[in-house]
Parts: C-alpha cells; sequence; structure tokens
C-alpha cells in the first residue's frame, strides 16, 4: 500500500510539473500608511522610518530562485505540505527514507514557500536576504546518497544568519560596506556541510549584529530593510539581532536556522518567535569567519522550531577550529540528539529568580515545572558591577572586525578598519545607515590598552559567574530560570549556555520563552530538560496567516 502511495505521489507531482511556474515581479509599494500606523506604537523602536529596503531588491533574490522552483507548483507545494510543514528533522528523514519525499522536493517546497510569503506586500516578513542558487543541485546530490549512516542533518535545507560566511552568496552583516563580501564558508558551514546539510541561504538581521544604530529598531538593517515578527506584523518585536533566523523559522521557511549572540541576539529573537533557541558555551562552536562584535563573548547557535532539531543542528557544527583558540579542547562530535528523550524534570532543582515575580506567564511556568516533578526554588539575585560592557564590546570589536576582514572579508572591501566604515557610511548616510550609527561610531571614543581590555575581561567574567553561582550554590540548584533575554548580558560575560523553549503567549498574543541557564558545557542537560519541558506542555503554536 504504502508503495501505491508513493507511486500515486510522484506521478502527480510529474503531472503538475510540466507546468513552469513563473515568479510574479517584485514592485516596491507605497509604505506611507503602514509607517503612520505604526508612528504611535507603544514601543519607540517600533516607530518605524522605512519598511522596505532601499538597497536590496527583491527580484535580484527571486532570481535565484525562478530556475529552481520553474517546475514546482502550487498543486506540488500543497501536495507535499502535510509531509513538510512544521514536521521535525527525524520525521522530514523519515518521509524521505519511506520515499514520500525527496531531498530535492523537500528544498523546492521551502523556496516556493519563501516566494509565497516574501513576494506578497501582506505577508512579507523581510526575513530573507538571499537564496543559494545552488540549493536544489546540492539536494539532488544528496538523494543519491542516501544512508543510514548519514547524520540526521543531512539534506536538510538550513539558513543562515548574513554574518554567518557561506560561499554561496555574499556575507553583509546587514551593511552597506559589505554588499561585495564574497568570501569561503565559515567554519560552522564546514562542519554541517560535511554532514551533508543544505545552505538554502542566508536571513536578515540587525545591521552589525545589533551594534550600529541607537535606539533603533531591532530587525532593521540597510541592506535588508525592516525584519518582521509573523506572530504580529508591525505589532510585536522581532527582537535582534538575529531576527531574520528567528522570523523565517517560525514561517516554516526552512527546517533550522544558524543565529548569533553576543548578549541576547539568539535568546530574544528565538522568544519573540516562539522557537527553540541556544546559545552555547562561549568555545563549544567556532567563530571562525563569522563577521563578530567581541571574540570575547560571540558565539553561533542553533535556532529552530523544537529542541530535537536544535540537539541536531548543534551536533552539526561542532568540531575544533584552530583558528579559534576558544574552541580548544571542546566537545566534539556529540550526537545530542540520540537520548534527548530521556530528559526529564524529576527531580532538577530549578532556581527562580525573584525578580520575575511579576510575570504571570514565568510564574504559571514555574508551577508547570514543578508539576512535572521540578523542584523550584526562589532566589533574590545578587547586585553585580558590570560597568564598561559596553566598553569591552567596543573595544574587542576595534580588534576584531579589523581582523574578520583581514583573514575572512573578501579582497572587494577595502574598507578595513572601523574608521574607515564610518567614513563610508557618512558619504551616503541616507541609504547607508537611515537611523545614524551612533553605536557603531561610538566605538571610536573607547580606548583602552591591551591590559585595561584583559582586566574588564576578567572582572566581567567573573562578576557573571558570581550572579549565578551565588545562588547556585547556596541552594544546590542545577539550572537557573530565566525569561527570554533577560539577564543574557550576566550568561554572557560568564560564558554559561541559554537554551530557550516557549513557555506561552502573552494576552495580546505576543510569545514568550522560558530559558534554562546552565554551567558551562551543560548543553546535553539543558537540551534534555528542554525537551522533557516541551513535549510535557506543547504549548508552541505557529503565527496565524502562515499555516
Amino acid at each position: 500500500m504504502k508503495h501505491l502511495f508513493v507511486l500515486s505521489l510522484l506521478f502527480a507531482l510529474a503531472c503538475t510539473s510540466q507546468r513552469k511556474t513563473e515568479i510574479p515581479v517584485w514592485v516596491p509599494y507605497d509604505e506611507t500608511e503602514e509607517l503612520e500606523a505604526n508612528a504611535n506604537h507603544e514601543s519607540q523602536r517600533m516607530q518605524y522610518k522605512l519598511i522596505q529596503s532601499k538597497v536590496l531588491d527583491k527580484n535580484d533574490i527571486w532570481k535565484n530562485v525562478a530556475n529552481q522552483i520553474a517546475y514546482f507548483s502550487e498543486e506540488d507545494y500543497q501536495q507535499l505540505k502535510p509531509l513538510i510543514f512544521d514536521q521535525d528533522i527525524p520525521t522530514l528523514q523519515e518521509n524521505v527514507r519511506s520515499g514520500k519525499l525527496s531531498y530535492e522536493t523537500l528544498t523546492q517546497w521551502y523556496l516556493y514557500r519563501i516566494v509565497k510569503f516574501e513576494n506578497n506586500r501582506n505577508t512579507m516578513l523581510n526575513s530573507i536576504i538571499a537564496i543559494n542558487p545552488n540549493a536544489v543541485k546540492e539536494a539532488k546530490e544528496k538523494d543519491k546518497a542516501i544512508s543510514d549512516e548519514n547524520h540526521p542533518i543531512f539534506g536538510i535545507p538550513v539558513l543562515l544568519k548574513d554574518n554567518v560566511n557561506t560561499e554561496a552568496v555574499p556575507t553583509t552583516a546587514g551593511a552597506h560596506v559589505l554588499l561585495q563580501n564574497q568570501t569561503t564558508d565559515a567554519f560552522i558551514v564546514e562542519r554541517m556541510k560535511e554532514k551533508g546539510a543544505i545552505v538554502l541561504g542566508k536571513t536578515s538581521l540587525s545591521e552589525w549584529a545589533n551594534f550600529n544604530c541607537s535606539g533603533c529598531p531591532n530587525g532593521f538593517s540597510a541592506v535588508a530593510g525592516q525584519t518582521l515578527n509573523p506572530y504580529g506584523r508591525r505589532l510585536f518585536d522581532t527582537g535582534g539581532s538575529s531576527s531574520g533566523s528567528g522570523a523565517a523559522i517560525a514561517a516554516n521557511y526552512a527546517a533550522a536556522a544558524v543565529g548569533t549572540e553576543t548578549s541576547g541576539s539568539i535568546l530574544s529573537p528565538s522568544s519573540a518567535s516562539s522557537l527553540a533557541g541556544l546559545k552555547p558555551t562561549i568555545g563549544l562552536l567556532s567563530r571562525g569567519g563569522i563577521v563578530p562584535i567581541s571574540s570575547t563573548l560571540d558565539t553561533p547557535g542553533p535556532m529552530t522550531k523544537n529542541v530535537v532539531d536544535n540537539s541536531i543542528l548543534l551536533s552539526a557544527m561542532t568540531g575544533e577550529d584552530p583558528a579559534d583558540a576558544a574552541t580548544k579542547d571542546n566537545p566534539k562530535d556529540k550526537s545530542y540528539w540520540e537520548d534527548i528523550e530521556t530528559g526529564t524534570l524529576e527531580g532538577v532543582r530549578f532556581g527562580v529568580n525573584k525578580n520575575y515575580d511579576e510575570d504571570s506567564v514565568y510564574m504559571l511556568t514555574v508551577e508547570k515545572i514543578v508539576s512535572m516533578g521540578g523542584i523550584a526554588i526562589e532566589f533574590d539575585p545578587v547586585q553585580v558591577d558590570f560597568n564598561g560592557f559596553g566598553d569591552l564590546l567596543s573595544a574587542d570589536m576595534q580588534i576584531d572586525l579589523a581582523n574578520y576582514l583581514k583573514d575572512y572579508g573578501s579582497n572587494k572591501i577595502t574598507q578595513k578598519t572601523v574608521e574607515e566604515i564610518v567614513a563610508y557610511n557618512e558619504q551616503d548616510s541616507a541609504i547607508r545607515t537611515p537611523y545614524g550609527h551612533a553605536r557603531f561610531k561610538g566605538m571610536l571614543d573607547v580606548q583602552l590598552s591591551e591590559e585595561e581590555r584583559i582586566q574588564l575581561k576578567d572582572r566581567l567574567n567573573a562578576e557573571g559567574i558570581r550572579y549565578f553561582e551565588t545562588p547556585m550554590k547556596e541552594f544546590n540548584l542545577d539550572i537557573v530560570l530565566g525569561v527570554n533575554n533577560r539577564g543574557a548580558g550576566f550568561a554572557a560575560a560568564a560564558k554559561y549556555p541559554c537554551l530557550t523553549v516557549p513557555m506561552g503567549y502573552r494576552e495580546t498574543g505576543r510569545p514568550a520563552g522560558i530559558t534554562f541557564i546552565g554551567r558551562p558545557f551543560t548543553e546535553d542537560q539543558l537540551l534534555k530538560v528542554g525537551y522533557a519541558f516541551e513535549q510535557g506542555t506543547k504549548i508552541r503554536k505557529n503565527p496565524t496567516g502562515y499555516e
């Protein structure tokens, strides 16, 4: 019976595939009414100056899509939808192994869906900045090499935040100056591709990973324009800086996405888009080939619709990078997904931050955790000295960005320092930096000696560790519970891993995440606990209008 189903499906797809699919031309529209509607938004950061990009033509993105879905129709899309939409990676792999699906049609389905929603002014999220022109070709090759020995990421389309290098398309970090930044693959992308992942394309982000303008909207970049939240377009913040990765995965544009975090940039957009987002221990994953803010605090991490997919993508990115000293002797080739189902909350000791007592969704979630066997202990957080945190980022970026451009950037980029990029932006600020670049330019005012920078790093690290270890030691805690990205700076400085998982929705419908924070290299425990919580609550729902 299964074979009859497969044959009928393939026959139906073959019949519809003879009709060529044409992508309608994108025509920029008058967004005055939308901007006026947001002029009085309660959040000043969402009082937008513009939504559509003045730099990127969507039709240039569709040029890389057109040939790949030329004979993939709406009928194909609808027939395959039950096999793909909102399915986790293990289910997608099972559908491929059973013959119901191929990696080629899986990739085409996601590309078709991206065009379907992003080429429509009423549903576009501005979450996609580029598409790999060879994605379907690569998927066809994967169909020839199906094996039970493959890593579960094999053949799975993954999106990359556009500060992560890939040879497929330029890496811009959302900045006009990097439009021609054609590079080789970042170290983590090499690891993913070795295991068979397909780079589907790039996602938008807050420009320079949210280290550009001051008080400007999350999710805005000169290149991509304004990223919007699918749970409430122009109503809810996307979070930053991995805003495009969050919005794209919430809208089911790929199976998984890579984000990056310095302080909250995975946790914030994952929570805002009702996703599972992991900020790993600093040093678990390489930063080689990623446009930096801070070599002290930066890390990539997985952003997915569920925890098992998160564990699969994390595993696919691991490896010791000789060019990134922080990865030396880190855990490698760990199959985080294989025993994730053994996760339990039973007997796990959770620290409940009294500063979040006023958050009813948080406190209800604590009750759910207790009902599932967890032990909740309230604590008063200690006061720590975090003065100089922004100065550390500025001091690091001046060094690290110059090193990135020298070691990983394209030779076409002639601006090699912060000073030169500031001068470039000011030549045409209305296009290159419409909200200004106060934060980026402000780096030039921070001048720390190497000794001062190291002392600042050490002090902030010690204070971050003290913030968590004081209650963890006093109450013998396994995990501290946070909300969204609150406290992300402390975890960043301490270099502690954090996993956020959907915990519910505010009365307005805005998503909220419960964040599990553990000691260094306890990702395995966090993922198991997150999985147990996710399976015990099943609270996540898809955004209305993106079903």
